[in-house]
């Protein structure tokens, strides 16, 4: 489950100097991303540099719908493109990235 913000601005090296100097910087993560709709949910192909393909699935809940639901939406479209839950990844690209480079 996750929760973002819109931020527009007209600087944005600006904006991630200062988040840089004021969050640090974990690492940066290069890749290159085709994104598909089905329905509700978003479909990210991503070509991740020093990692390799990926599939992400993104499902937008609507006010009246729970993480469950999301969840079942998930694991039928999962399963529908025949990708097992051993198969998962509930990592972040940049957790990935330093388990490699350990």
């Amino acid at each position: 489950m996750s929760e973002y913000g819109i931020y527009e601005t007209t600087n944005p090296s600006g904006l991630r100097s200062f988040l840089g100097d004021t969050l640090g910087v974990r690492g940066i993560v290069r890749k290159r991303r085709w994104l598909y709709r089905l329905g509700e949910t978003r479909i990210h192909l991503d070509d991740v540099e020093g990692l390799g393909a990926f599939l992400e699935l993104e499902v937008v809940l609507a006010d009246d719908q729970s993480k469950e639901d999301g969840a079942r939406m998930a694991d039928r479209l999962f399963a529908e493109l025949g990708i097992p839950p051993e198969d998962r990844i509930d990592r972040a690209y940049i957790d990935l990235l330093e388990e490699a480079a350990r």
